[in-house]
């Protein structure tokens, strides 16, 4: 008994100190970026945007290197389903305004179906080859290339996580070197390292005991704890009638999962699709997806749409661990 409450308390520290120095590297290596003279723009899309799914693509990558690939698409999956479900439909409820003025049915909406039609494909025979990561790398690059060079939408917007980022981005320049912004810079890595591997044996080390896949674990607790900075920020965003900034979160980071995450794991070692994604993952990432877009294509989202993604996610969840 001892033993497991000491895991679910390493898994909770482990998973708080993955997010938090997450933040801090992004902060961090915007100033640097700024002090080499980077636009805020070009920072936003470079670093920005990456460290937003640091979280997911850190531990994805660490689970692949010690021979856990299966939780790879169980966290991508799970993380795209939860951005749905869960934080779409929190935001329902909790907007204050329902209409939103931001036209994502065009690039942004075809990149989510672009970047979730490739990897439910790709994942359908079991496996997830280096060939398919490749595509997905390929994939995020046409769609970052025409967001910067087409656009010109502000990447720091599309992917916003929290306030002082931007803020920092758009401060002004400064001729002393940020050391201090250095020092953070390689002690959150390092803790990032660190926050993911624990997180990654605490998944292991509860997946043997209780006899659940793992990838049944990636795909709603660990997807559920990487999410939740974004589900603060976007019914933050949603209770002062930002429903632009919420609804471009929700996108940015499913697009970035499906297209970075998976890619680069998968660049790394063969990702091994287990059954529970096969048969009831893949699924509800295609349902989430269709809803999304039922959802906003009359750029309104309304309270009682909300709770019927809520729905869903219960349901997700039930049938994820068997309860019904």
């Amino acid at each position: 008994m001892f033993e497991i409450i000491l895991w679910g308390i390493i898994f909770v520290i482990s998973l708080v100190v993955l997010i938090k120095a997450s933040d801090y590297f992004t902060d961090s290596a915007g100033e640097i970026g700024l002090f080499f003279k980077l636009s805020p723009f070009i920072v936003g899309v470079t670093i920005v945007a990456l460290g937003t799914s640091l979280p997911e693509l850190v531990s994805s990558v660490i689970a692949v290197l010690k021979g856990y690939s299966e939780i790879v698409a169980g966290n991508v999956v799970g993380s795209s389903i939860t951005n749905i479900f869960l934080i779409l439909g929190v935001i329902a409820i909790a907007s204050s305004k329902n209409k939103f003025s931001h036209n994502i049915i065009d690039v942004d909406l075809l990149a989510l179906f672009g970047s979730t039609f490739l990897i439910v494909m790709a994942m359908i025979d079991g496996k997830f080859t280096f060939f398919e990561g490749a595509l997905c790398i390929l994939g995020f690059g046409v769609f970052l290339y025409h967001t910067i060079f087409s656009r010109q939408v502000n990447i720091i917007d599309k992917f916003k996580i929290k306030k002082s980022i931007k803020e920092n981005l758009q401060a002004k320049d400064n001729n002393k070197f940020p050391f201090k912004s250095l020092l953070l810079l390689v002690a959150s890595s390092i803790f990032i390292f660190l926050g993911a591997k624990y997180v990654i044996d605490s998944v292991v080390y509860f997946s043997n005991l209780i006899h659940i896949e793992k990838s049944i674990i990636a795909a709603s607790i660990v997807a559920l704890g990487t999410s939740l900075p974004e589900l603060v920020v976007s019914w933050s965003a949603a209770r002062k009638g930002n429903l632009e900034v919420a609804m471009g979160n929700i996108l940015g980071s499913n697009i970035f999962n499906a297209f970075v995450v998976m890619g680069v794991s998968a660049m790394i070692g063969t990702l091994i699709i287990s059954d529970s994604i096969l048969f009831l993952g893949i699924p509800m990432l295609v349902i989430a997806t269709f809803m999304y877009v039922f959802v906003i294509q009359d750029r309104k989202i309304k309270k009682w749409e909300g709770i019927f993604l809520l729905i869903f996610y219960v349901f997700y969840i039930g049938k994820l661990f068997g309860w019904f």
